[in-house]
């Protein structure tokens, strides 16, 4: 007994699926602007009717008037002032109609790029550790560019061009049945052509995309780092990278350019030559057996080069279409993406009002695979600091990735205040931790601006009281404009250890319940931390502190220490428990203090 198996699609077969699968989604953005479409598609009847119904009364004139010698004054004044009405309500009713669909074409690309950038926020941080940044803003920026183009450039004059050549077909009909039917027989090739330059300038338009999107990639990690490309004068190795991709780049362009110069125009004036030579045969022999009206010949060359001129815009634009397909595909990829950021379970709303943290069993792989922390056990008490340390990889870092809930966790649980860290709103989570990182980020704005982050229901005050706090006032209250001081983009023009403290401050006016330092002195000069130090032991007041440190000295207050490698907890206990254990924590004092320290510590 045989059974039929179904033929698997071809990549070609495939490819045309995805395309007319983003065709249709991108279609879908129209519905809301059903009635301005509609009345923008009525007026482009009249308008096409209005241009069309001209060659007509040019026809009657010379059929009518010219030929028979009949200058009746009129009829003559009637037929002028119908064919200039004609042309005025033609460019009126243009004008308006091209307005409502490029309006309507400008207000759907706003909102799909509002949608991909609200998307992209709503990713988690997985999918950002996998895609590189230059890519993520040429999809955002290029690739949205290009789908403007096609509703603007593309949609509107594919309708209107489209029908146009029905009424061109229709009065071709009127004029003359026989020869509108041989005029039929050059949509096949015409179809033809379309079809034979969608197939082979796809794949083009797709590589130029993603190598332009390499581009940027690379163009945004060499300015990210220009201060170590030239330390160690990797100048010349980023150039033949950038070069090779360039190049790459150049040859799909190259490819696509061919594929224009063969299948647009060349190829449809030669249909467009073979179609005119027919007429002309028609009429030519036509004359032989009866009378040929001038003024039908005039209407026929005149539509028929007024079909093609809206099919060679239509190959035109074509080229732009298959781009718009292209990146549409891969906004939608963006858009379509399931790594979100972690969210709430459960129906309760619990509240964080102690800040205890409790990590039970817990372990982590990004890539699930390898594991970078392995059953993680500790408490954090309400108004304890407990201070992770370890050698580099050791899963510092990836604690407080999972303790603010940047990734879930792969096993195991995390509680706060004996609630799992999931049945926790967002919104909790951020206003209730504060976050203290290694390198502090600053937006575009002034200090005031940076550390209420437009959150108007913290004050000025507020804000002062803050950096007055943190031991910040004392270089801000110095600035010519003071909190109303301009950062450039990311602080540039402060000190790293000014926009630390800027951070601090920004951290301490939202008041929270528990304290996330990832090596938070680490950028800040002896003396500004000896003012952090103190400003720290304030702030642990009633607040749970979880503190990455890899200088020892600035956490052997804290009372529970625990040492990290290769993802365990080692050892753990205070300072002096950890030095007479004389373990990892010990080694690691050694080479930070000598042993001159040991022996006064003994």
């Amino acid at each position: 007994m045989s059974t039929e198996t179904e033929q698997e699609p071809t990549l070609d077969e495939l490819q045309q699926m995805k395309q007319w699968s983003v065709f249709k989604r991108l279609m879908s953005y129209t519905k809301p602007h059903k009635k301005r479409l509609a009345i923008a598609f009525f007026l482009l009847l009249i308008a096409t009717a209005a241009e069309l119904t001209g060659p007509i009364l040019v026809k009657t004139f010379i059929d009518d008037f010219v030929t028979p010698r009949n200058f009746e004054q009129q009829a003559l004044v009637i037929l002028a002032s119908g064919y200039i009405g004609l042309i005025v309500i033609s460019a009126v009713v243009n004008y308006i109609q091209f307005v409502l669909f490029q309006s309507v074409a400008l207000d759907i690309i706003q909102t799909l790029r509002i949608q991909v950038f609200s998307k992209v926020h709503s990713l988690g941080l997985k999918f950002f550790d996998r895609t590189p940044v230059g890519s993520l803003v040429s999809r955002i920026t290029n690739d949205t560019e290009a789908v403007k183009d096609l509703y603007v450039s593309v949609l509107s004059t594919f309708v209107q061009n489209i029908v146009f050549l029905f009424g061109i077909f229709g009065f071709m009909f009127y004029l003359n049945v026989k020869l509108a039917l041989f005029c039929l027989g050059i949509l096949p090739f015409i179809v033809l052509i379309m079809w034979l330059y969608r197939k082979y300038s796809s794949r083009s338009f797709y590589d130029m995309r993603e190598k332009l999107s390499q581009l940027n990639a690379k163009l945004n990690e060499s300015l990210q780092g220009m201060s170590i490309v030239q330390v160690f004068n990797q100048q010349k190795r980023l150039r033949k990278e950038f070069a090779k991709i360039n190049q790459e780049h150049n040859d799909a362009q190259i490819r696509n350019i061919k594929y224009n110069g063969l299948l647009l125009r060349p190829a449809v004036d030669l249909v467009y030559m073979l179609a005119l030579l027919m007429i002309l045969s028609f009429f030519g022999i036509k004359s032989f057996q009866s009378p040929v009206e001038i003024g039908v010949i005039y209407a026929f060359i005149n539509y028929l080069d007024r079909f093609f001129e809206p099919v060679n815009m239509m190959m035109m634009r074509l080229s732009i279409f298959q781009q718009a397909i292209v990146s549409a595909g891969r906004v939608f990829t963006v858009m379509d993406e399931e790594e979100f950021a972690p969210v709430k379970k459960g129906n309760e709303t619990p509240s964080i009002s102690r800040g205890k943290i409790e990590f039970k069993d817990v372990s982590f792989s990004y890539d699930g695979e390898q594991e970078v922390l392995k059953d993680i056990s500790f408490t954090a008490e309400p108004g304890q600091t407990v201070a992770l340390v370890g050698h580099t990889g050791s899963g510092k870092s990836s604690i407080i990735n999972l303790l603010m809930r940047f990734y879930e966790v792969n096993k195991g649980k995390i509680l706060i205040d004996d609630v799992p860290l999931s049945n926790y709103e967002n919104k909790e989570l951020r206003t209730k931790m504060g976050l203290v990182l290694q390198d502090p980020f600053l937006f575009v704005g002034d200090i005031m601006q940076n550390v209420r982050l437009y959150d108007h229901t913290i004050t000025d005050e507020d804000v002062v009281s803050a950096a007055r706090f943190v031991q910040a006032a004392h270089f801000i209250e110095r600035l010519p404009e003071g909190y109303k001081t301009e950062l450039g983009e990311r602080g540039a023009t402060f000190s790293s250890g000014q926009r630390q403290l800027i951070s601090f401050a920004r951290t301490m006016a939202f008041s929270p319940k528990i304290l996330i330092l990832d090596e938070a002195t680490a950028n800040i000069d002896t003396e500004t931390e000896e003012e952090i130090q103190e400003a720290l032991h304030k702030m642990r007041s009633g607040r749970t502190t979880i503190a990455i440190a890899h200088r020892l000295s600035t956490i052997q207050d804290a009372e529970l220490i625990l040492v990290l490698h290769k993802g365990e907890i080692v050892e753990r206990g205070t300072h002096q428990e950890l030095l007479r254990q004389r373990g990892l924590y010990h080694k690691m004092f050694l080479l930070q203090h000598g042993k001159d320290s040991m022996n006064d510590v003994g």
